[in-house]
């Protein structure tokens, strides 16, 4: 089957399966679904076949490595250099770096310099993709801040959020990566395949989100994404953000654990009853989608284990899992498999994200739960159309 067939086959899947959960399939903007989709075509060609755009990539994540240093100082103090010996890294070097994240937003937020990025992002993308300025800024500052900290900007307008807008502010911060993390995912993968995902997900995001939570936003409500000037003193705004940056940071270590334990049990159940983990089970179901998506039959099952791995544990798993078998995989099944796994489609991102927001606001965090499966649903079609986008170029 040639690449132009299995890019058809597999975009016809995925809009069908996105219909299944549609809320309002009569609102669906097509023309916004069209463009996106060329652009996304022509966005992914030039990163797969040109090297420009490398450089600036590599220039962000060293920029977020240095601010990871900075909080480590603090991190450090507090518990006595643990994260140099390497203990308790992803407490110490994932989680602890929220409370630091936290207090630099509530600066930029403070001096007013947040609001105009919002605007100025905001209305470009919207342009784009038909949505509000709130989802399109939304996009970039989930991939720049992760999925965590992300939340921390809307601190003071969570309560005014519509349902439907959260759902997209949710799903959307699952479906990317945070880009304090993009050098560790280029030591794991052709950081080509990293440049492309982060691209291709912001923009595979507004698709899907397209299909299946569509709605309009009137202008009058779009203004609720400048948070009011509230007129704190420095010190005083900078005690709240930090305060609130860790009510998130101990709220997803709950919820980390929690999921984590919970996934685990039932690994171990379905092994005991059925002979195989759940994990097993989700690998078949997911060897039909990765030959969809242009991977090599002889190659689907084990590509689709690997996809299962990543969805029910974390990307950094099944990255090292993809390690073990890179050498006997073809150029065309790496691409398509890297590709799917640079997003935080999983489990544990519904506790993380839902844990994120109740930290700061309970009723919208609690919301957010309710619907934790369809989000993780939304965001991994999201990997599946980048995946399928990539495996058309390649």
């Amino acid at each position: 089957m040639s690449r132009i067939l299995h890019f058809l086959v597999s975009l016809c899947v995925i809009i069908v399966l996105a219909m299944l959960v549609s809320d309002n399939r009569k609102q669906i903007r097509i023309r916004f679904v069209s463009q996106l989709l060329v652009i996304e075509i022509l966005l992914a060609w030039f990163f797969l076949h040109l090297e420009i755009g490398l450089e600036f990539v590599k220039n962000i994540s060293e920029l977020f490595d240095h601010l990871l240093q900075y909080a480590a100082c603090g991190t450090n103090f507090v518990f006595g250099n643990m994260s140099n010996k390497g203990l308790a890294f992803f407490w110490l070097n994932v989680l602890c770096p929220i409370v630091f994240i936290s207090a630099l937003i509530g600066i930029l937020q403070h001096f007013r310099i947040l609001p105009v990025i919002i605007r100025i992002i905001g209305t470009i993308l919207s342009k784009i993709n038909g949505m509000g300025k709130l989802e399109s800024f939304n996009a970039v500052s989930s991939l720049i801040l992760g999925q965590s900290e992300n939340f921390i900007i809307y601190k003071d307008i969570l309560g005014q959020i519509s349902e439907k807008r959260m759902y997209t502010l949710a799903a959307t911060a699952m479906s990317t990566v945070s880009m304090s993390i993009v050098g560790a995912y280029m030591t794991l993968l052709q950081p080509k395949y990293v440049i492309v995902a982060l691209v291709l997900n912001m923009l595979s995001t507004f698709i899907i989100l397209s299909l299946i939570n569509p709605y309009s936003v009137d202008l009058q409500e779009d203004l609720t994404l400048v948070n009011p000037y509230k007129g704190q003193g420095f010190f005083e705004m900078l005690n709240e953000y930090i305060v609130a940056g860790f009510k998130v940071m101990v709220i997803v270590t709950a919820m980390l654990m929690g999921f984590i334990a919970l996934i685990a049990s039932f690994n171990s159940l379905f092994d005991v009853v059925f002979g195989i983990s759940f994990q097993g089970v989700l690998g078949y179901a997911f060897s039909p989608l990765a030959w969809v998506l242009g991977v090599p039959s002889n190659e689907a099952l084990q590509v689709g284990g690997i996809m299962a791995t990543k969805l029910v544990t974390n990307e950094f798993v099944a990255m090292i899992e993809m390690q073990k078998v890179t050498r006997i995989l073809s150029l065309h099944a790496e691409g398509i498999l890297s590709v799917f796994l640079v997003s935080f489609a999983n489990f544990s991102s519904i506790g993380i994200v839902s844990g994120s927001i109740k930290g700061l606001h309970k009723e919208q965090g609690n919301m957010v739960s309710r619907f934790g499966l369809k989000l993780l649903y939304s965001s991994t079609l999201v990997s599946l159309l980048s995946a399928a986008i990539t495996g058309l170029v390649l």
